[in-house]
């Protein structure tokens, strides 16, 4: 296989989470690659640093907007393929943890929050993208270790966000494939983001790189560069898989 077919050029992409952490660190490892980058995010001064990043001659673009906006979606990936010119893939990367130190402590709209960003948002983004994509497309969700593990205590509903994005990224692989629409989601295990470490001590974060074979987070750019592949050409005969990407964390 030629190295090309891990490259990028002429594909258009929307990461969403941009802002910072992961969501970043695919659009910034998808420009070196050679994509046109549309990142957005809530956080509008992070955003203009991702926007820095990536430079200011290749036709990269962001625009805020927050995903509980469900109906707003549709506009979201609107404003995305007119920026770019069209629409080739998507990376739904954009998630959100609200930690409690006991199940009794969950609270509806805890629930609420985690379901609108982690798993409705993505299957409308899903749907609206792959509507734009007009010829060969590759989607690729973001999902967690937790849809394997289930998670504990407070983190249960995140965790069954996250298994939400699995059964969806395996359905919409079916549905897409005939139109050359591959779907694929990823599951990173610990990651050093300031949403993995918010609210761990050092205690807490020794004691979960235990659980990892590696023995250490990933960085956000090893993550990225998972992403590039599965949206690449050189995986293009796969589609409806969970890309476990945790240190050995997990082993399935």
């Amino acid at each position: 296989m030629s190295v090309d077919a891990y490259r990028l050029d002429g594909k258009r992409m929307l990461v969403t989470g941009a802002a910072r952490g992961i969501g970043r660190a695919v659009a910034l490892a998808a420009g070196r690659a050679g994509a046109r980058v549309y990142g957005t995010d809530t956080r509008a001064d992070e955003l203009d640093e991702t926007r820095r990043l990536l430079g200011d001659d290749a036709g990269h673009a962001v625009g805020v907007f927050d995903l509980r906006a469900a109906g707003e979606i549709s506009r979201l990936c609107g404003d995305a393929a007119r920026a770019l010119g069209g629409l080739d893939s998507l990376a739904c990367v954009a998630g959100v943890i609200v930690r409690r130190g006991d199940l009794d402590e969950v609270t509806e709209d805890d629930w609420d929050l985690q379901y609108a960003v982690n798993l409705k948002a993505v299957f409308f983004l899903n749907r609206e993208a792959a509507r734009l994509m007009r010829g060969p497309g590759s989607i690729v969700n973001f999902s967690s270790q937790g849809w394997w593990t289930g998670g504990y205590g407070g983190s249960v509903a995140y965790s069954a966000t996250k298994a939400g994005v699995v059964a969806l990224t395996r359905g919409l692989a079916r549905t897409l494939a005939p139109r050359g629409i591959r779907v694929n989601a990823i599951a990173p295990g610990a990651v050093d983001t300031a949403m993995m470490n918010e609210g761990l001590d050092a205690g807490a974060r020794e004691s979960f790189l235990t659980q990892v074979p590696l023995g250490r987070m990933s960085r956000p750019e090893e993550q990225a560069h998972a992403a590039v592949f599965l949206a690449s050409d050189a995986s293009g005969y796969i589609t409806g898989t969970t890309l476990n990407v945790s240190g050995g964390q997990l082993v399935y």
